[in-house]
């Protein structure tokens, strides 16, 4: 039954794993606000780690991304609960847990969002998105989302 349940958990991370690199593989359009609220829309427009100017444009991609790569996983708020999460182990990071927050420098999420979690130590579940590299005010966006994914109560 243990066998049953890994074999099951393993082809759900690849049907998973497989959308995203779907969607990840192309540009992707900077039309839409996205879905579930992921509010990163409230801060004024600054700077990354990474020195790219955080435009709006940039943040309108960003919540795209998320909405359609990220959130299938790490849910639409952040609680580590999309519909992709049931079947993955370790489990998606909860964007709200502070300890987290306070432990992870920008720069590893920035790194990890780019180029994959096991490139920074983390879960090869979380696909790479090489279509990003090429945008640092995009992935700066994205960072930012995750991060006041943290301020919220």
């Amino acid at each position: 039954m243990n066998g049953m349940k890994r074999a099951v958990g393993v082809g759900v991370v690849m049907l998973f794993a497989g959308l995203a690199l779907a969607c990840g593989g192309g540009e992707t359009q900077a039309g839409g606000g996205g879905a579930g609220g992921a509010s990163a829309t409230g801060e004024a427009a600054g700077t990354a780690v990474t020195g790219a100017e955080i435009t709006p444009d940039a943040r309108q991609e960003a919540q795209q991304i998320y909405s359609t790569r990220c959130a299938v996983c790490h849910g639409a708020e952040g609680y580590g609960d999309g519909p992709g999460a049931g079947g993955l182990d370790p489990k998606p990071r909860n964007y709200h847990d502070k300890a987290w927050q306070d432990s992870v420098e920008d720069k590893e999420i920035e790194s990890a969002i780019v180029y994959g979690g096991a490139a920074v130590g983390r879960s090869p579940a979380m696909v790479a998105n090489p279509d990003l590299g090429s945008k640092p005010a995009v992935v700066a966006a994205l960072r930012e989302i995750i991060r006041n994914f943290g301020k919220q109560q």
